[in-house]
């Protein structure tokens, strides 16, 4: 009988962590990573200008893609450049530690 509950318990607990895995991976899947989504930011980084409400919206998107553009050599240079960190900052999008 012990072994049967222990049994039922295993399975229990397995298929909750396989619920909660592809939970976020379906989360993840949803957004499309492409940094043309952040055209409406081109003004606050190239210029400093106050982001756009359309910006903190493609930004908090995008926001799963984001270490991405970090690592990438073409955009790595807009994502760590001074305006970046006061879009981030008026989106309330935090820089994600990669």
């Amino acid at each position: 009988m012990k072994s049967n509950v222990f049994s039922l318990f295993c399975v229990v607990a397995l298929l909750s962590m396989e619920v909660v895995l592809l939970g976020e991976v379906r989360a993840m899947d949803a957004v499309t990573c492409n940094v043309m989504e952040l055209s409406p930011c081109r003004d606050a980084i190239t210029t400093g200008a106050p982001p756009l409400q359309a910006c903190c919206d493609k930004l908090k998107e995008q926001e799963p893609c984001l270490c991405g553009y970090i690592k990438d050599p073409r955009f790595s240079g807009y994502v760590n450049s001074p305006n970046s960190k006061q879009i981030e900052t008026a989106c309330g999008v935090p820089k994600p530690e990669c």
